[in-house]
């Protein structure tokens, strides 16, 4: 797949909504037929586009988690040190989501968890033992400002 058109980015719009969305109304919507709207989907899926889909656990109904927001500094920017961080940081599912910055940290990376107390386990086991790490700066969320804002959506 080349590049992207107007109407992918609308699919992609509204699949960003709702990814539950019927592929009928789908396509009404994006003014499409339902097979070709199914199709541009399974190329957007082929391309890579969309990766996947998810499910969104409201935390007033669950288990409660905190977000924990980490800046990661490395002793160096070499690519070396980049590859080996990477490498590391994808062998642990606890880590959520993990970006390259620019600016003063080097990574921004996610975890959930339970309590200061798992994060330490966390910190101490993981975080602390990766390599080429020279600063980690970790900050606890209050609220999911998006999140708060969807539920008062519906």
């Amino acid at each position: 797949m080349s590049s992207i058109d107007a109407i992918d980015r609308n699919i992609l719009r509204f699949l960003r909504l709702n990814a539950r969305m019927s592929n009928v109304d789908l396509a009404a919507e994006v003014g499409l037929s339902p097979s070709a709207c199914l199709r541009r989907i399974k190329n957007l899926e082929h391309a890579g586009i969309i990766r996947g889909y998810t499910t969104l656990v409201d935390a007033s109904n669950a288990e409660a988690t905190i977000a924990v927001i980490i800046n990661i500094t490395l002793e160096k920017q070499t690519e070396d040190y980049l590859d080996r961080f990477e490498a590391a940081v994808r062998k642990h599912p606890e880590v959520r989501e993990c970006y390259l910055m620019t600016g003063g940290s080097d990574y921004f990376l996610r975890v959930d968890v339970a309590n200061a107390g798992e994060f330490e386990g966390i910190h101490k086991e993981i975080l602390s033992k990766l390599p080429g790490v020279q600063r980690i700066h970790s900050s606890f969320s209050i609220r999911n400002v998006l999140a708060s804002q969807d539920r008062n959506r519906r």
